[in-house]
């Protein structure tokens, strides 16, 4: 029997993180992962002690934004940064998996935060109808390894 990568472990944590969102939309998980250890975990939602999209506005979610985006969540990469920093973790050099590859917004934070490889299971582009993933873009241009993974 063959043992799994860290890179597997940390990409089906991810995976199983994002059941727990509560979104109507799309349902998004993060491992911000440090030698081999894993710092913080996030999924996408609204602020802890807030409320639950599905449960409040069930079927539709919650209100969009100016681009259609949820009004009221955090991304999953946005969760797993807050929290981590919250508690004193140093992220410089950490690395970050997460299912859906990074909006721009969440790809400034993640460069910002010191993190110097992502690992993505599918494409924020493909998911919006965009021509490009600038967060992916992004995050190449300032020096990020962003990855789109394989299993």
């Amino acid at each position: 029997m063959s043992s799994l990568s860290f890179d597997q472990i940390f990409m089906n944590l991810a995976n199983d993180l994002a059941k727990r969102s509560h979104c109507v939309k799309q349902h998004v998980g993060a491992v911000l992962t440090k030698d081999t250890r894993i710092i913080s975990i996030g999924y996408n939602g609204p602020p802890a002690h807030t409320h639950n999209c599905d449960e409040e506005w069930p079927g539709v979610g919650c209100p969009r934004d100016s681009k259609g985006s949820c009004s009221l969540a955090l991304h999953a990469e946005e969760n797993a940064i807050l929290y981590a920093v919250k508690n004193g973790a140093n992220l410089e050099g950490a690395t970050l998996y997460t299912t859906l590859s990074p909006c721009l917004p969440c790809a400034r934070l993640i460069y910002s935060a010191g993190v110097i490889k992502v690992f993505y299971d599918r494409s924020y582009a493909a998911y919006k109808g965009l021509t490009s993933d600038e967060g992916v873009d992004f995050l190449r241009r300032f020096g990020v390894e962003a990855v789109q993974f394989s299993s």
